[in-house]
This record gives structure tokens, sequence and C-alpha cells, in this order.
């Protein structure tokens, strides 16, 4: 088995991945393992009640919160996505960061009040209050939708770096990509389905600290293999032309009003902002975060910590990106010292140097966290997906048939709900495989991209709820109905179709700006309906 060729007669060996490695990847996944027997074992000394279970007691610390928050957002598109992106490109990717901290403040002082004194297991239970019980079930039932499709192409996207490690540095085949996928599934619905939400953060906690102790490893490892002060290598960066645009590596503000383009300005204050907002206000995956804090200060300080935790996170990441430009790329520095392989600048250049350039033991620490992003992802999902199912769907259809509901009773639907919901989550990764291409969707775009289709409408309904006194149960059928129709006409293809029909030319239309326009229309035929007096806020 060789590497993709340097030149066309030289191949370069692939990499073993040694004992040591394999021995500090299996540790982690026992250490998983071993905290999903460890909380059926408190589960049988004390049963936990369906409120417990999916709120923890209302007990849990802002600072691990927060950090709960970031690892759950993070993924392997973020692991392996982000440094290909500054790799190939430049630092643009973190501009998107400027839509998050208007998202985060919006959401810290305009949603956690009001959704965390409502009072409910979920945050869609604000709007039973609001809109009555057929909007929440709606606005769940899409959640449901949504958080399956993304959640789902996230563990499908982490099977390709998995297959790096399993497999060797060739393109996996359908079947390779499935038992990986399997494999990730299982242990993360293995300790989620005992623990709650509670096992969930503080699962988080430790995989983000493993997905941390990576980047840094490999920042380090790169400056020490790179035989050049860090000035010299700044400066390399710097110079204009290294970029595919033509700019440098290090360029950060792009002012184009090029709407195709998904890293301008524009781009991060306008459709960042509405992104992020979703991800935290209104997609119970990361808005269970601030439900379970110890009040509705703690959970909005623990929303806007994330973000500048998730700064610094990313922002090692995307520096992981520029050092391999230079490592993998720039002979006049590395001299002797270069690789005698070269990725391509749409190759997976940090997934080829974990493998290839790691020491031992420092190796197996970086694809366990890989595994750790994979899993930290999956297991919040599945979660919060449960805690949908029974507090939004099961339990209003049993008081509809006249049944009492007890949230203290003990907590086996939840369980099997969870066990349910990532038995289901990994089949339908598994059939993301056949379906996905990534010779034409980037990771990123793909995986950010399909999130939009539910959420545009859910935050035209909560922005609705929030910010007026408007809206009924047929304007928030109608908003959520708008987000995925509107969404659909924006994708790519469909959108030149029709473009080109209107307008005699085809118009391209970066992701970020997706879902300011569909919440936009969505929030408009929300605020359409009027309100019975009973409904109005």
């Amino acid at each position: 088995m060789c590497l993709l060729p340097a030149t066309p007669d030289v191949c370069v060996p692939l990499a073993v991945f040694g004992r040591a490695d394999w021995a500090v990847l299996a540790g982690y996944l026992l250490l998983m393992i071993a905290i999903g027997l460890h909380a059926a074992w408190r589960e049988r000394r004390h049963r936990k009640g369906t409120a417990e279970f999916f709120l923890g007691g209302r007990s849990l610390p802002t600072w691990a919160l927060a950090i709960s928050i970031v690892g759950s957002s993070l993924s392997a598109v973020t692991f392996v996505g982000a440094p290909d992106s500054s790799y190939g490109g430049n630092l643009s990717y973190l501009i998107l960061n400027i839509g998050g901290f208007i998202a985060v403040f919006t959401v810290g002082l305009l949603f956690v009040p009001r959704l965390y004194r409502a009072g409910t297991v979920t945050i869609y239970g604000y709007l039973a209050q609001r809109f009555g019980e057929t909007s929440r079930l709606a606005v769940s039932l899409m959640f449901l939708f949504g958080r399956m499709l993304a959640s789902g192409a996230r563990l499908m996207l982490a099977a390709y770096p998995l297959c790096l490690l399993i497999y060797g540095l060739q393109q996996p085949t359908q079947w390779q990509l499935i038992a990986a996928i399997a494999l990730i599934g299982f242990v993360g619905t293995f300790y989620t389905t005992f623990g709650g939400i509670k096992t969930v953060i503080w699962v988080d906690v430790i995989q983000f600290a493993l997905v941390a102790g990576a980047a840094v490893l490999s920042i380090i490892l790169l400056l020490q293999k790179i035989p050049a002060p860090i000035e010299q290598i700044w400066a390399a960066l710097a110079e204009p032309g290294t970029a595919p645009d033509g700019g440098s590596k290090l360029r950060l503000v792009d002012l184009s009003l090029n709407f195709a383009k998904p890293y301008t300005l524009w781009a991060a204050i306008f459709g960042a902002t509405f992104l992020n907002m979703a991800a935290l206000g209104v997609d119970q995956d990361l808005a269970q975060r601030f439900l379970v804090a110890r009040s509705p200060i703690k959970g909005a300080l623990s929303v806007i910590a994330s973000q500048f935790v998730s700064i610094a996170t990313v922002s090692m990441f995307v520096v992981i990106g520029v050092l391999l430009y230079v490592y993998y790329r720039r002979p006049d520095i590395m001299h002797a010292a270069m690789p005698a392989y070269t990725p391509g600048a749409n190759q997976a250049a940090y997934q080829q140097f974990l493998l290839m350039e790691l020491p031992p033991v420092v190796s197996g620490l970086a694809i366990a966290g890989l595994f750790a992003v994979a899993q930290g992802s999956m297991d919040s999902a599945i979660n919060a997906m449960a805690s949908s199912a029974v507090a939004d769907v099961y339990w209003p259809i049993r008081r509809w048939m006249g049944c009492a509901i007890d949230p203290n009773a003990p907590a086996e639907a939840p369980k099997v709900t969870v066990a349910l919901i990532g038995a289901v989550m990994t089949l339908f990764a598994i059939v993301c495989v056949f379906f996905y291409d990534p010779q034409h969707k980037t990771f990123l775009d793909f995986a950010l991209g399909v999130m939009t289709f539910a959420f545009s409408g859910m935050l035209g309904v909560f922005l609705t709820a929030l910010l007026t006194r408007r809206g009924n149960t047929l304007s928030v059928l109608l908003a959520l109905a708008t987000g995925v129709i509107v969404i659909t006409v924006l994708q790519d293809g469909i959108l030149a179709w029709w473009t080109r029909w209107l307008f005699g030319r085809p118009v391209k239309l970066a992701w970020p700006w997706w879902m300011p326009i569909a919440t936009g229309l969505s929030f408009a035929v929300c605020c359409i309906g009027r309100p019975k007096p009973s409904q109005s806020a």
C-alpha cells in the first residue's frame, strides 16, 4: 500500500498505527464504556425521574456547560474541515465568529430568560404556552427531522477520517464506512442511554480536553518540524499570492460583495448570526445546556462564555491548516526537512499528518480526539431528541388519551427512547453513505447547510413568540413550511435552474445567506396570524 506520490516515480509507504497508539485508542473507548456502566450502576442505586434524566436537577456548573456547548458543536467536520479550509485557502473561515458573538449575546439576553423561566423539559414547551400544543408538536417534529439530518450527516462524515486509521490513506469503500459508523454509533449510544444529560455534559468535558490536547500537540509538533522561526513562518504566510484567490494565507477579512462566497464579512455579520442563533436558541441539542443551569443568569453566561472557548478552539485548528501549508508546500522554508509527499489543496492534509507524522501515543491521542468529536456531537443530539420525543410528543399524546403524566416517574421511557434514537441515527448515517458525493460538495457546506431546512422556520417561529404578540397555530405551521420551501429553492442546483429561467443566467448563493432569507420570510408568515387572547404573551 502506498500514499499519493510526490512525483510520478516516488511513492511513500503508509505509516503503521502502532501498538501504543492502539492501546491509547482502546483505553479511550473502554473509558467511554466504563462511564456508561457506572451510570447504569448508579441508576440502579438511585432511580432518576424523567425530568431529572433530561434536566440533571438543574445543578451543573456554568464552566462545564460552556465547554459542553463547544464540545457538542464541534464535530469531525471542524476537526478535519477547519485545517483543510486554511490549508487550501486562508483564515477567512474565522470571520464567521463575528456572527457567533452577535448570536450568543442575543440568545443570552433574549432567549434564555424566557425559555428557562417557562419551566419546561425542552425549549419547545414554551411554544405550547405561547401558541398551543399543536404548535409545540409541529416544531418539535421539525426539530427531530432537522437534527436527525444534521447529526446523521456529521456521523457519516466522521467515518471518513476514521477510515484513515482503520484502512489506510485510500478512498474507503461503502462497507468500510458503514463499519466505522457502527462503531462510533454503538459506543456513543451506550453511555448516553444510562446517564442522561449529566453524563453527556461530563463526557463532553473529557472529550473536549482530548480534542484540545490533540490540537495543541499538533501545533507544537509542526513548529518543531518546520526549520524556521515563527517570524519567518509569519512572513511567508503573509506573502501575496499564497492563497488561491491571490491574497495571503493570513487574510482574515474578505470585504467582497460576492454572495457566492461563504466566508465574507457580510456573510458573517448577517448569515452566520442567524445560523448561530438557531443552533443555540431553537435547537434543543445545544439549548438543553442553559435549561440545566442553576439559574437563568448562569444559563446565559454559559452560552456567552462558550463563544470565547469556541474561538480559541477553532482558531487552533485553523492555525494547524496554515502550518501544514508551510510544512507540505513551501520547500523554500522546509529545505531538507521537506516531506517526500505533498497533499493537494483539496486533499485531507491534516488526516495525512496525523497518521504519517505524529509519534507513537501522540498519534493515538489525536485519533482518539477524532472519536471524541464524533461521539460528542452524537451523544448530545441523542439526548436532546429523546427529551423532545418524550416531553413534546409522547407526553402530550398521553394527556390527550386521558393518561396521567408524572415527570418524576422512573426514567424507563427516556432510556428506551435514547437507545432507539441512537439506532435510527446510526442507520440514517449509513443511508447517507450511499447518497453523499464528496467530489461535488465540501464537508463544511454539506453538514452546515443541511441544518437550515428545519431551523430557518423554527427560528422564525421563536422570534415571533419572543418579539411580538402575533402568531397562532396555523401561522406557525405555515412558517415552518415556508422555511423548508425557501431553503429548498435556494439549493445550488435548483437555484441555478430557476434563476436561469427567470434572469437568463444562473445565480449562486453561498449557504450563510440561506438562513437570513428563509428566517425572514418565515417570521413574516408567522406574524400574519392573529393570536387567541389566551395565547398572547
